[in-house]
């Protein structure tokens, strides 16, 4: 009986603590690793939801075969050739590879987003809408300052 007891005031203090602090929160807080290269703005986009200037990317009119890469992680997030001109001021893309990201719904601006993260290392990279062209429908508006292009090797 002792046991069963014991048993009990484990799960209503486990109960209680994680009403508190959200235990998952608190798992994904600590696997957050933020890259030491990073630029005050990039940090600020990436891990606290931020936005750059619309039409202040370089990545733009980026039109070269290769990949868009994760700016603090490096995880492969788009092939260049979902990338599309959305008219936005954000360089858009049609689709993101297979498990590239995680969403969760934005409920800021009185609107509800869908917002998107990096699988790897949880890093904010933007919006996705659905009035993207092709077969999706989708448009991942991204933060350009978010990625690195590398370009395919002839």
């Amino acid at each position: 009986m002792n046991l069963l007891k014991r048993k009990y005031l484990r799960f209503i203090g486990l109960f209680l603590i994680s009403s508190v602090f959200p235990i998952h929160f608190l798992i994904a807080a600590a696997k957050k690793i933020i890259n030491p290269n990073l630029t005050n703005q990039q940090k600020t986009i990436m891990f606290n939801e931020g936005t750059e200037r619309p039409f202040s990317s370089n990545l733009l009119n980026e039109k070269r075969k290769g990949f868009y890469h994760c700016a603090n992680c490096g995880n492969k997030l788009f092939a260049s050739t979902s990338k599309f001109n959305s008219g936005t001021g954000w360089p858009s893309f049609s689709e993101a590879l297979p498990g590239a990201f995680k969403t969760k719904i934005d409920k800021s601006f009185g609107m509800e987003r869908v917002e998107y993260h990096c699988a790897k290392c949880g890093a904010h990279h933007g919006h996705v809408f659905n009035d993207g062209p092709k077969e999706s429908g989708k448009r991942f508006c991204n933060n350009g300052l978010c990625l690195i292009f590398k370009p395919e090797k002839n």
